[in-house]
């Protein structure tokens, strides 16, 4: 297992020069504050640990991967929320073009070290996640499985791309599900809180396609069974890293922690159900 030290002082070091590229004074002062995830870094990072590269392209690699994650995430931004005063139509062309500039800046790191090869791979991944966002988007999907299939490719295309052009597939199940377990905790405390869910909207649509009810007029039985559809993808992602990890030769003391972190953090809705009774 590599050394939990080793591991944290190179995510460290990554995420350093990732908010040094990200965080430009003037965008800032208008649009919300670039999120960073983490684990995508840990996993890429780990990944990377692997793989018979030099440190400058583990660290370019695992670095223009985030700036596409972060230009994505970006856009995702866009809202009629103010921010610090400044209007709506400015703060959602401001986030527009931050997403662009991240997503320049990938391309720029890239270039500079003349590594065609991996601009075209992580341009696949572009593609893919946004065709998928669109989708769900749209909620174009005739069944669960395939709304849950795009919500994955959403969440590790990027990282999938880099593991398929390594030919590193034992790690491609591993980080494909996991991710998607994030994503459908997110969702799930999303919706708990708020009552709002993109996921949860699509899959009102699947499951109750004759409905003309809104979200917020399902019954306590409808929406409680949207939480049992989810848990079951949940558990079922679980059971499909627990094994595959027993197959990897090595894993990083803190990606190890981590991963058993985002499972513990799963109550299925019939175990709530039991206990609050």
């Amino acid at each position: 297992m590599i050394r939990l030290q080793d591991i944290c002082q190179r995510l460290s070091e990554v995420k350093g020069r990732i908010e040094q590229k990200v965080l430009h004074p003037y965008l800032i002062k208008f649009i919300k504050t670039p999120y960073i995830d983490e684990d995508k870094l840990l996993l890429l990072i780990t990944i990377m640990d692997q793989l018979e590269l030099s440190d400058k392209q583990r660290e370019n690699y695992a670095l223009a991967t985030m700036l596409i994650q972060i230009a994505l995430d970006t856009h995702e931004q866009i809202s009629n929320e103010k921010i610090n005063g400044i209007p709506q139509i400015t703060s959602r062309q401001l986030t527009v073009l931050a997403g662009d500039y991240y997503s320049g800046l990938y391309y720029k790191l890239l270039a500079d070290s003349e590594d065609i090869f991996m601009i075209n791979v992580l341009a696949g991944g572009i593609k893919e996640v946004n065709e998928h966002k669109i989708s769900v988007f749209q909620q174009e999907f005739d069944g669960i499985e395939k709304l849950m299939a795009s919500i994955k490719i959403i969440e590790s295309s990027l990282i999938t791309k880099i593991i398929d052009y390594f030919h590193v597939n034992v790690w491609y199940e591993i980080v494909s599900n996991l991710l998607l377990v994030k994503r459908l905790l997110s969702e799930k405390n999303r919706y708990s809180q708020t009552g709002c869910s993109q996921l949860f909207e699509a899959m009102k649509k699947i499951v109750f396609a004759k409905s003309e009810s809104k979200m917020k007029d399902l019954s306590s039985e409808q929406q409680n069974y949207l939480f049992v559809i989810c848990d079951r993808y949940i558990e079922f992602s679980r059971t499909i890293i627990e094994s595959c990890l027993q197959k990897l030769p090595r894993i990083s003391e803190q990606l190890d922690l981590r991963i058993t972190s985002i499972l513990n953090q799963h109550q299925p809705i019939a175990k709530t159900f039991v206990e609050e009774g």
